[in-house]
């Protein structure tokens, strides 16, 4: 066939492997650009894992160790994280609820187990305190509320907001450390006009309410440290952007097989339906 076409057999396979490089070659940035766009979007936070898992979602097919690799020559790097302290103000002699969740992450359904937490952000105004509950389903935060106080309405209002939005029913476990504002009479009236089941963790364990702890570690190691807020306000619109446009609906999450937990909501009903 190559004699046909004028050209040599040598001068054929030359030019195809030409093309093949090329390909490769184009692919390889193709790749490379996907990584960079990839770490930019998640603000530098993802390492190899979440990388390697975020690459082969456009169909490029790699390993952890060519995820490493790509990140280096893509000249990436994931941001350093600081350890930060977990403070819990239970020193009280309000009443307690008792630990119904007792470690149990695992939950099959939404809207069955929800935890809640309290943490603080600095701004140059003082303190903005965050409060969030999460669904342990998709480990979705389903409702906060951010105020410069700490006082029992933050907690509730973040309640508010979830059952506003998923519409819980009855029997409800709603989890959270034995801070004073979970245990206040304002928030404990809320449980009961809902019908939800209170539920607090063991004194000082804050391996009780792991996934909550879990959450504000990644708001802070991946965003709130590496800002500088002059006011409450514009911490609380980063916080709030962090939360809806990436963390609901962007983070990979080992635990969901690396999926947001928009994601992961939205295939499970899918699944279901189909079942």
């Amino acid at each position: 066939m190559c004699q046909l076409m004028g050209v040599s057999r040598s001068a054929y396979y030359n030019h195809v492997r030409r093309a093949v490089n090329q390909e490769k070659e184009a692919r390889h940035e193709e790749m490379l650009e996907a990584v960079r766009n990839i770490t930019r979007a998640s603000h530098h936070t993802y390492g190899s894992r979440r990388i390697r898992k975020a690459v082969n979602a456009p169909g490029y097919p790699v390993g952890r160790w060519k995820a490493r690799s790509l990140m280096r020559e893509a000249g990436v790097q994931v941001k350093y994280r600081k350890k930060y302290k977990v403070t819990t103000h239970s020193n009280h002699k309000q009443p307690v609820f008792e630990n119904k969740l007792n470690r149990q992450f695992d939950v099959a359904n939404p809207d069955q187990v929800y935890v809640g937490d309290i943490t603080y952000i600095w701004t140059r105004e003082g303190w903005l305190y965050l409060a969030v509950v999460i669904d342990l389903f998709s480990r979705k935060v389903v409702g906060w509320s951010m105020s410069s106080r700490m006082k029992a309405r933050l907690v509730c209002d973040a309640l508010r907001m979830a059952t506003w939005q998923r519409q819980p029913q009855e029997g409800l476990i709603v989890h959270s450390d034995r801070g004073s504002q979970y245990a206040s009479r304002e928030y404990q009236r809320l449980l009961k006009i809902h019908g939800f089941l209170g539920s607090m963790s063991r004194a000082g364990d804050c391996f009780d309410n792991a996934v909550a702890e879990s959450f504000f570690g990644s708001l802070k190691q991946e965003r709130v440290q590496w800002r500088n807020y002059q006011t409450r306000y514009a911490a609380q619109q980063d916080v709030l952007q962090y939360i809806s446009m990436f963390y609901n609906s962007h983070r990979l999450h080992s635990y969901l097989g690396y999926r947001s937990p928009n994601q992961y909501e939205i295939e499970t009903e899918k699944l279901e339906k189909v079942a």
